[in-house]
């Protein structure tokens, strides 16, 4: 009976430990009953959204429409089991569909066969969802910081302009072969003034634009997607539009599609490889910034890692399904959040209720029209552009500005996915132009106010003669190592020459090897010239690294204080001879250096 118990025990901590493991599992465990009727309309609500989404973010990606609902439905329950939030949705995405275009057209060709596009696109699915799982077990969250905010605008706004443009031939009911902006606008303009145009498909796709921009503006509540749905089939059953030359998107399969690895030519990987990290750094971007944003609301925080894992299931899911890559949608996630949604049951339940309409009513979207599913993506382009943080960024910072300008160039001149990556590159580049080139200032004493200040924000402040205290605010590493150098040289080269030069490294955080060898260096240098170098509230962890570099050797021991107030008094008393003891003296704190 004893070893039944353990037994016992033992099974049920593994479950728990297993339930603390998978979210999904830890919501089974932990769910109300109370929660059921909310997750079940935020569920239906959500479905009646996904539906037309799924499909016009499938056909901006290059596919048929049916594979965004394949995609709905499984990254939707891939997300339910290991996803971390409780209200996040996620789907087909239109900043992610030029990308997986960008991807896929180039191999399978803009006029291919669409069972090799299906495959190439579950692959990429595939693949994005490994790099990201893998990413979390390595405990790589932090990769979604790659895109900085100034270099999302910019990004975001050029993919904003490239869908944009790349959906008017479909709305005015035509389209071109053309590839990038400058060439798709060309045909586009150039298709207008040949007359292709269909007056009856311009005017059903204005409509629906119409439709959804008003209730967007007014009504918030009214599900603006679903009203351009039923009024633009509606206006196709009415006025038998598919006769006046509309194309529609007629009958679904019915049925779900099985289980499939999906069969690609090795010769394709490569690309397929690089567009996968692409999309897998836009993706948890955008889920990290969304999951983030909606967590703060109710005082949450949340873990990178696990949002990576969650992501990583929903997109393996959608790959082995005839799906593509999915991201989360912040539009779609507030639509379940008001409705009510209070787990991932929501996104349960509109699986399944995709899953129903697809197995019994393959046929009711069958007088869509093609172009109110362009009109859809058209609002979702203007969703993602963000042109007041550009003017925003113009106002506060230039700089940022320029970067984010020249992230929207990246999209707009060369395209989706080198556009991903002049992103990435400005985001690392700003980081190490700050960092090798970071702000540094004399400090100075102020009558009025405790401590040491930055002169350039005190003019009036003092400086003691014969002592310089500098402030360099970074890391000491090898790209800035010959720029510290040269600052404090310059600063020795001064008439009158300084005695003392006291670095404030309180900001320097590290101190690498190549740094070591300048400071022994430029210390040797100023001491041929009767200058002291001295460092004052040098952390610790630093501290160490310059012992175990054996700096101590060429700079006196005793020229590393605790305080600048120390520093100071001990140049104070250097003619005294209590240079030893100064390191000792007990002085008021430092003030203002940030």
């Amino acid at each position: 009976m004893a070893s039944r118990s353990t037994s016992a025990v033992a099974r049920a901590r593994q479950l728990a430990g297993a339930s603390r493991r998978v979210p999904g599992l830890q919501t089974a465990a932990g769910y109300r009953a109370g929660w059921l009727p909310r997750d079940l309309v935020a569920g239906l609500v959500l479905s009646t959204l996904l539906v037309p989404q799924g499909m016009a973010y499938a056909e901006l990606a290059g596919l048929p429409a049916i594979t965004g609902l394949y995609t709905s439905i499984l990254c939707l329950l891939g997300y339910a089991v290991l996803g971390p939030s409780p209200v996040l949705v996620l789907g087909p995405d239109s900043s992610l569909g030029p990308m997986i275009a960008a991807v896929i057209l180039p191999i399978a060709g803009a006029q291919g066969d669409p069972e090799r596009a299906i495959a190439l696109a579950s692959m990429l699915g595939l693949l994005v969802g490994a790099i990201t799982s893998l990413g979390a077990m390595a405990r790589l969250g932090f990769v979604a910081d790659l895109l900085s905010k100034p270099t999302m605008i910019g990004y975001m706004n050029g993919l904003a302009l490239t869908i944009l443009i790349g959906q008017l031939p479909k709305l005015f009911g035509f389209s071109t072969d053309a590839t990038g902006v400058l060439a798709e606008a060309r045909a586009f303009v150039r298709g207008v003034g040949d007359g292709e145009t269909v007056a009856a498909a311009l005017a059903v796709g204005l409509s629906a634009l119409a439709v959804m921009l008003v209730l967007q503006r007014f009504w918030r509540r009214v599900p603006s997607v679903l009203a351009a749905v039923v009024v633009s089939i509606a206006a196709a059953y009415a006025f038998g539009l598919e006769g006046h030359g509309v194309e529609l998107v007629g009958p679904l399969p019915q049925g779900f599609p099985p289980l499939t690895v999906p069969a690609v030519h090795a010769s394709d990987l490569p690309l397929l490889v690089g567009g996968a990290f692409g999309i897998a750094i836009v993706s948890l971007a955008d889920t990290i910034a969304t999951a983030s944003a909606f967590a703060g609301r109710t005082g949450k925080e949340i873990d990178g890692n696990r949002e990576m894992l969650g992501v990583g299931a929903a997109n393996i899911a959608a790959g082995l399904f005839q799906g593509f890559p999915v991201s989360t949608s912040g539009s779609r996630t507030a639509v379940a959040e008001q409705a009510g949604a209070k787990t991932q049951v929501t996104g349960v339940v509109g699986a399944v209720a995709i899953a129903t309409m697809l197995l019994a009513f393959p046929g009711l979207l069958r007088d869509l029209p093609q172009p109110t599913l362009a009109a859809v993506v058209i609002v979702a382009s203007l969703s993602l552009a963000d042109v007041p943080g550009v003017v925003r960024l113009w106002r506060q910072r230039r700089t940022e500005c320029g970067l984010s300008i020249a992230a929207f160039l990246g999209v707009a001149v060369l395209g989706v996915l080198p556009g991903i990556v002049v992103a990435v590159a400005l985001s690392v580049a700003n980081v190490f132009r700050r960092a090798w080139w970071p702000y540094q200032t004399v400090l100075g004493h102020v009558d009025s106010l405790p401590g040491w200040h930055d002169v350039r924000s005190y003019p009036e402040a003092e400086q003691l003669p014969g002592l310089v205290v500098f402030r360099f605010d970074a890391p000491l590493f090898f790209a800035n190592a010959r720029t510290f150098r040269d600052q404090v040289a310059g600063l020795a080269a001064a008439d009158p020459r300084p005695a003392w030069i006291v670095v404030a490294a309180e900001p320097i955080t590290d101190v690498d090897t190549t740094a070591s060898d300048m400071l022994q260096a430029l210390d040797e240098s100023l001491n041929a010239r009767g200058v002291s170098l001295a460092f004052a509230e040098m952390k610790d962890p630093v501290r160490r690294k310059i012992e175990r570099y054996e700096l101590t050797r060429t700079i006196d021991p005793r020229h590393f204080y605790p305080t600048l107030e120390a520093a100071i008094a001990a140049f104070r008393q250097r003619d005294d001879g209590a240079v030893a003891g100064a390191a000792a003296v007990g002085a008021a704190p430092a003030g203002d250096h940030p």
